[in-house]
């Protein structure tokens, strides 16, 4: 067990105490978050663009995920929320002028400011490094900082001049109750959008002779009392129901039809053949030597 040969052991080795939370370096956070795709954790290059929530990601990584969804991938939950190629927008970024890449400290002999970014706000100037509040507009997915979009109050994109609402300005890797936030947002968007796909029920016009018209839906609901409405000439006039748009035909509800007009529709008895008119096949494989 040890403590053999005159070995005095010290306190802090017997006794355990705390671990020490280990605190992870915020340039390396916010280097991850604003250089790196979040989806491959590979580095960003155009073209870029953001999902609903603020993520970045390089356009490939996400249509390569689109393409298998199957593949492994390390952060694969994140682009969970990402249904197709629309629910991203392509960023519309503007270059840091100060930015030189890797080509600056290609031998490492040089300082290299970690928070020198790759863009910038086009109004102010500021970049987009994880210091300041960046926003992309959902419209034209032009970038600003949030410092540009209060001090510059205007309702059309400083950079392109396509028009806005607030409700377009997506925060770029914001805080967790933004992202929470935009959850929530995202949510009641795709409900609204859904909702509104569902088909309402039409309507058929019925003109009597009197020019007088009444309106009765497809399904062939009447009136609420259930009788028929009274003509002009004091004759009740039923309506009958009208079949939905796209169902069949049939040969029994052609009342009043020509033959030569039924002979065109597969129902007919002139389009069914006999036993004795069904031929059957007969497959030879021949063989050649």
């Amino acid at each position: 067990m040890g403590c053999d040969g005159g070995t005095i052991p010290k306190r802090h080795e017997l006794v355990k105490g705390p671990k020490k939370v280990e605190k992870v370096d915020k340039n390396a956070e916010l280097a991850a978050k604003w250089k790196y795709c979040a989806l491959s954790q590979e580095k960003l290059r155009r073209p870029i663009v953001a999902c609903e929530l603020g993520r970045l990601y390089n356009k490939d990584a996400v249509i390569e995920y689109l393409l298998d969804k199957s593949a492994e991938r390390p952060n694969v939950e994140i682009a969970a929320h990402i249904r197709g190629i629309k629910d991203v927008k392509e960023l519309n970024l503007t270059d840091n002028p100060a930015w030189e890449g890797d080509r600056r400290n290609a031998k490492g002999d040089c300082y290299e400011d970690m928070h020198r970014a790759m863009f910038i706000c086009p109004v102010v100037g500021l970049e987009m490094n994880g210091k300041h509040k960046f926003c992309y507009l959902q419209t034209c997915g032009c970038v600003f900082s949030e410092r540009a979009l209060r001090e510059v109050k205007t309702e059309i994109c400083h950079k392109c001049g396509d028009p806005f609402r607030d409700e377009d300005i997506v925060v770029l890797n914001g805080s967790k109750e933004e992202q929470e936030q935009l959850q929530k947002t995202m949510e009641e968007r795709r409900a609204k959008a859904k909702a509104g796909k569902v088909r309402l029920p039409q309507f058929i016009t019925c003109i009597s002779p009197s020019s007088e018209s009444t309106s009765t839906p497809v399904n062939g609901g009447g009136s609420s009392s259930g009788d028929s409405a009274p003509g002009p000439s004091g004759s009740s006039k039923t309506v009958k129901p009208v079949a939905a748009v796209g169902s069949k035909r049939s040969i029994q509800n052609m009342e009043g039809k020509s033959e030569a007009y039924k002979s065109i529709f597969t129902t007919h008895s002139s389009a069914k053949r006999s036993k004795d008119q069904i031929s059957n096949w007969v497959t030879h494989t021949p063989y050649h030597f």
